[in-house]
């Protein structure tokens, strides 16, 4: 199913802070994928097998000093300028390098025409991302990550290390910064008989590339998506400016989670020591705790699950009453 949008999140109403860039997603399930760092370790080798088992069409990988070489039939090259000589235009580079690789892949990707980056590499330098966040900005270029499991879109394709087991195709849009978090709440929805139409998160790195509103406004304008649930975690703003952006642009039922609500004020959250604190991130700013954001949400009239459980009865409720 062909995903094409026009992102324009430059809405007059919304704080400064949200005025961002104009991008466009395509995915289908033929979509040409690359690999950038397939031998920084054996995992990158095996989420690269599964991606492909799972159907999505990955043409090529890029592994410096490795080329000439095949992965489980896919060619291997140095650069990726070789590797879109050999196999023609592709549209996402899925990227496992280590941290401080991560951006000088990411540019290498970008000056090759590549517009869409998932970047799975937890702890990348946050000036790193600062650069790669400006250059996407210059390029029109999508980036996910860091610190994501990528995307998922069930039975079509997979960018990422997503477990296939909690997913099954439906009209369930989820956005996430968490990753584990993301599988729990796709397992109980799918247990439920609530399969998902597309699964993001967007990385739990202090920066990423991508923010809950662009997603949100993405899953709003995609025809197989028909309620969205965000799922969002202490530290930082973005659920807050979310809740904002769902009452004045979002048309769809959304329903929210958001995690984090009895962690320690300096307590570090997320599985990489990322430095997502409320104390940190939020120092002298009225938000960025649990309750600030399910305060903003509820302000929001959005209806919001206390634990991961109660999503599914609270989507039924939403698909019930939008039909």
């Amino acid at each position: 199913m062909q995903r094409h949008y026009r992102l324009i999140t430059h809405y007059s109403s919304l704080p400064p802070l949200l005025i961002t860039f104009i991008f466009k997603m395509h995915l289908t399930p033929d979509s040409p994928i690359l690999i950038q760092g397939i031998n920084t370790s054996r995992s990158s080798i095996q989420a690269t097998k599964n991606m492909k088992y799972y159907g999505t069409n990955i043409v090529a990988c890029v592994s410096p000093g490795q080329g000439k070489q095949q992965l489980d039939s896919i060619p291997v090259f140095n650069l990726v300028e070789q590797a879109i000589d050999a196999v023609g235009t592709i549209e996402t580079s899925v990227i496992f390098l280590p941290p401080y690789q991560v951006l000088d892949a990411a540019l290498e990707a970008i000056d090759a025409g590549i517009r869409q980056l998932v970047i799975l590499t937890e702890g990348v330098p946050p000036l790193d991302m600062i650069r790669l966040v400006q250059k996407a900005e210059m390029t029109d270029t999508l980036v996910i990550g860091p610190n994501s499991p990528g995307i998922i879109i069930p039975d079509q394709l997979l960018l990422g290390t997503y477990p296939q087991e909690c997913y099954q195709p439906g009209s369930v849009g989820l956005i996430s910064r968490s990753s584990t978090l993301n599988y729990e709440i796709a397992l109980q929805l799918t247990q439920a008989g609530l399969g998902q139409s597309m699964s993001v998160s967007i990385g739990s790195d202090l920066i990423v590339g991508s923010s809950l509103i662009q997603w949100l406004q993405i899953l709003d304008e995609d025809d197989q998506t028909e309620v969205i649930v965000l799922i969002g975690a202490v530290g930082g703003s973005n659920e807050e400016e979310a809740a904002l952006y769902i009452t004045e642009a979002i048309d769809k039922p959304v329903v929210a989670y958001i995690a984090g609500l009895h962690v320690p004020q300096a307590q570090l959250i997320g599985h990489t020591n990322s430095i997502l604190t409320t104390r940190i991130v939020s120092q002298n700013l009225p938000s960025g705790t649990a309750e600030s954001k399910m305060a903003a949400l509820k302000n929001a009239k959005i209806p919001l699950a206390t634990r991961p459980s109660e999503i599914p009865s609270l989507v039924k409720k939403a698909i019930k009453k939008k039909r």
